[in-house]
This record gives structure tokens, C-alpha cells and sequence, in this order.
């Protein structure tokens, strides 16, 4: 069975600054911000949610079916899907605009600045969700709103459980389009900061949440994640990585596990150990989409 990921496809230019931007940036003068870093590695990366979530998810064993949009330059990006023998039937492409970009820099504390440029992204909700009898579930991570919002919807309708995963695409929504996503969702995942937002804007606590869909995942970097079912928590650890390299990706990473796990019909506690290990794996290594499998996911 398959899992259908609706996010973003994208080509993530990614800069290392060997400072820290802290040391960078006046507190007081934030009104009249004007700061340049040098730069001295520089690469260009295959990325997006749905095309980063999609490589863990077939470096596991699973079977990922990325619903995404690109642009006029995406042929490189089809390319790559091919090589890794992902199917990009429900990858569109727009010929006026570009692929999704974003350019992510990193400093010597693995803090990071981000600018994205959405392109091709924007038209995602061109791509529509039927019923199929071929996947098992879904997930909605971050991608153009409107695609966000009739995907969810789109999902209720097929009959197809999913994970609702907004990511740096929450704070698009107000209380009442989040509470709607919650109410239509299986499963909720966030990390700790858009944990917050998330029950900031809905007015409901992380144990109300839990109680409305069958589990809720919040991540939370180096000290692991909680996995709250049915209004208790659970913490699952993390896994010590070999080196701490790359952050950029690691929350993608987790999430092909996730749905790893939730197609095999493991406990959340399960899925989530599990997106531990392939995280340190991830973190571990340069790119979102360079990392290899050393242990057997079912073992």
C-alpha cells in the first residue's frame, strides 16, 4: 500500500556560516537590521516536504506517492524522483513560474534562517485527491493554502486517514481553518514551537488535541518528542546522533517513518522511536536527501 504525501517540491540552496548569528545581530538595532555573513560552503540540494518525506519513506521500505507542483526548471527534479524509483503520477508542473526555492543558512549552533520562494507551489491545489484503493494514508504538509485547505477536505471525502502537518505553513491559518484541519485529521504533528502556535490560535491545550484525533506528535529536537494519546503523554527519547552536520530536513525524515509505521499499523510510541533513529541518521549528514539506511526498519 501506498501513502499519498501532499507538500512541496523544491531545490534548497544551502549556506554555512561558521559564526553564530547572535553574534551578528544587536539586540537594540533590530529596527534598522542591515547584516551580511559570509558564506564560505555553499551547495545546492533536492528538497521540499513532500520530496524530503518521500526519500525517507522509500529508503525504509514504503512506498511514497509525493503530490506536489513544479516548475518550468523542474525536469531535474522528475529526474530524481525517477532515479529513486518514486512515482510522480500526481506531480504536476507549471511551465510560467519556477520551482519552489528555498535558501537556508546555518550557523555553528545549527540555528537557522530561512528566506522561501513558494513558485510553482502556489498552484499545488491544481493536484486533486480521488479515491484509490491503493493508498492506506496521507499526509498534508506544508504547501500552497489553498492546496492545504481542499487536500484535507479532499482526503475526508477518499475516505483516507491522514496526518496533518503544518509546519512553517501554520501561521497561514486562523483558530478556526486549524480547528476544522484537526477535526478532519487522523494524526497531528508539530514540532514545539508550532505546538504552541497551534494551541495559542485554537484555544485548545495539547491534551485536547489529542483527544479529537488518534494521536498527536510533538517533536522536540535533541531532547526526543511526546506522543500524547488520548489527552496522556508519552515521552520517547532521541536517538544520539554519530555527528551533528545538517538540521535541514531532520523533521521530513521523521515524518517518512512516521507514515512508515502507521501503514504497518504500529503504535504512535513505535512510529516515533523509529523517526528517532532515521533523524540521527539524517542530522548526521549534509542534505535533506543524502542519508542511507543503516539498520532494518522492521528488525
Amino acid at each position: 500500500m501506498a501513502a499519498l504525501i501532499c507538500g512541496s517540491l523544491a531545490f534548497d540552496t544551502i549556506m554555512t556560516f561558521e559564526g553564530r548569528f547572535a553574534e551578528q545581530i544587536l539586540p537594540d538595532q533590530l529596527h534598522i537590521l542591515n547584516v551580511s555573513f559570509l558564506v564560505p560552503s555553499l551547495r545546492r540540494d533536492f528538497g521540499g516536504c513532500a520530496g524530503n518525506i518521500a526519500y525517507s519513506l522509500k529508503l525504509l521500505g514504503g512506498e511514497p506517492l509525493p503530490m506536489a507542483m513544479l516548475g518550468s526548471d523542474g525536469a531535474d527534479y522528475l529526474q530524481r524522483l525517477q532515479s529513486l524509483g518514486i512515482s510522480a503520477r500526481h506531480v504536476g508542473q507549471v511551465q510560467d513560474t519556477y520551482t519552489a526555492q528555498a535558501m537556508i543558512m546555518t550557523d555553528r549552533d545549527n540555528n537557522q534562517i530561512t528566506a522561501f520562494h513558494p513558485g510553482a507551489m502556489m498552484q499545488a491545489h491544481a493536484n486533486r485527491i480521488g479515491a484509490d484503493n491503493s493508498v492506506s494514508v496521507g499526509i498534508i504538509a506544508p504547501d500552497g493554502r489553498d492546496a492545504m485547505l481542499e487536500h484535507a477536505a479532499q482526503f475526508v471525502a477518499a475516505g483516507i486517514p491522514f496526518v496533518f502537518d503544518p509546519g512553517q505553513g501554520l501561521p497561514m491559518f486562523n483558530g478556526q481553518e486549524l480547528a476544522q484541519f484537526i477535526d478532519q485529521a487522523t494524526w497531528v504533528t508539530v514540532n514545539d514551537y508550532e505546538g504552541k502556535m497551534l494551541c495559542d490560535r485554537t484555544d485548545w491545550s495539547l491534551a485536547d488535541i489529542s483527544r479529537k484525533v488518534q494521536g498527536l506528535v510533538v517533536t522536540l529536537g535533541a531532547e526526543g518528542c511526546e506522543v500524547w494519546v488520548d489527552g496522556e503523554k508519552t515521552h520517547v527519547p532521541s536517538v544520539a546522533p554519530a555527528a551533528v552536520v545538517d538540521p535541514t530536513g531532520c523533521g521530513d525524515a521523521w515524518r517518512g517513518a512516521l507514515l512508515f509505521g502507521l501503514e504497518k499499523g504500529w503504535s504512535l510510541v513505535r512510529c516515533a522511536e523509529l523517526g528517532n533513529r532515521v533523524g540521527a541518521l539524517k542530522i548526521a549528514q549534509r542534505g535533506p536527501q543524502n542519508y542511507t539506511l543503516d539498520f532494518d526498519p522492521l528488525g
